[in-house]
C-alpha cells in the first residue's frame, strides 16, 4: 500500500505533499512537491520512479494535470502497475489507477487537495485523510466536503501545515490505513515564503505518527527554527 495526499494553493504557490506506506524509504521515491508548479505522487504495485523527471517540464509549461499524466502513462507499458496522482499549479487533479493495483484501490479529488491509495483497508482511508486535511484548514470545510464550493484556507494555515499533515495521516492510519501496517511516512512542503521542509521517517517498527511528530517538534525548536529562518526562500 501507498498512501498519498498533494496540497496545492493556486493564489500563493505553496504545495505540500504526503505520503505513508508499508515499505521502506517512501520519501525517496513517491511523492514530489514543486512551489508555484505543482506535485506529483507516483506509488502503485510498482512505482516509477521517472514519472516527475516528465510531469514536471508539463506542468512548468502550463499544461493540465489530467494531459500531463495522461502524455507520461501512455509511454509507459507498464501503467497497469501503476498509481500517479498529479495536481497542476491551479490546483487541478488528476489520478491514474492501473488495473493490476492490488485493493483496495480509492482516490478522491478536489481543487487543490487529492488523495489516493492502494492496498488499503478500505475506502474510508483516503476519506479519513482528505476530510482531516480539509477540516484542519479550511474556514468551509462541509462545504468542500459537499460539493458546493472551493477550498477558502484560513490566515496563516501553511505555518501549520506540518503539524495538520501529521495529525491527518493518523486519522487516516486510524481508519486501517495500509493492510500491511504503515512503516515509512514523508511530508514536503515548499513555498514563496520560506525555506522547505522535507521530514521522513524512512523505517518505523513502533509508532510511526509519534516519530513524525518528533521530527515536526525538532523542527519547531528554537535553534532549528531560526536555522530554517535564516535560510534563503527564493
Amino acid at each position: 500500500m501507498t498512501l498519498s495526499l498533494l496540497h496545492v494553493h493556486p493564489q500563493t504557490g505553496t504545495v505540500a505533499a504526503l505520503t505513508a506506506t508499508g515499505g521502506v524509504a517512501v520519501g525517496g521515491y513517491v511523492h514530489h512537491a514543486w512551489r508555484g508548479v505543482g506535485a506529483c505522487a507516483t506509488q502503485g504495485l510498482t512505482t516509477n520512479p521517472w514519472y516527475p523527471r516528465a510531469l514536471r517540464p508539463l506542468l512548468e509549461q502550463g499544461a493540465e494535470a489530467s494531459s500531463a499524466l495522461q502524455r507520461v502513462i501512455s509511454a509507459d507499458s507498464g501503467a497497469a502497475r501503476r498509481q500517479c496522482l498529479v495536481m497542476d499549479a491551479n490546483g487541478r487533479a488528476a489520478v491514474h489507477s492501473g488495473a493490476d493495483n492490488l485493493p483496495c484501490v480509492a482516490s478522491r479529488l478536489a481543487t487543490g487537495v487529492a488523495v489516493a491509495g492502494n492496498m488499503l483497508a478500505g475506502d474510508r482511508v483516503v476519506h479519513a485523510l482528505f476530510e482531516s486535511f480539509l477540516r484542519a484548514n479550511c474556514d468551509n470545510s462541509e462545504a468542500v466536503l459537499n460539493g458546493r464550493e472551493a477550498p477558502n484556507y484560513r490566515d496563516n494555515y501553511e505555518t501549520g501545515l506540518p503539524e495538520s499533515l501529521v495529525t491527518s495521516l493518523a486519522s487516516a492510519l486510524d481508519a486501517g490505513g495500509d493492510v500491511r501496517g504503515a512503516r515509512s511516512a514523508a511530508l514536503r512542503i515548499e513555498s514563496f515564503a520560506s525555506a522547505p521542509i522535507d521530514l521522513r521517517v524512512d523505517w518505523s517498527e513502533g509508532d510511526l505518527i509519534s516519530q513524525l511528530q518528533g521530527l515536526v517538534q525538532r523542527v519547531r525548536a528554537p535553534e532549528f527554527a531560526e536555522f530554517l529562518a535564516s535560510l534563503p526562500a527564493r
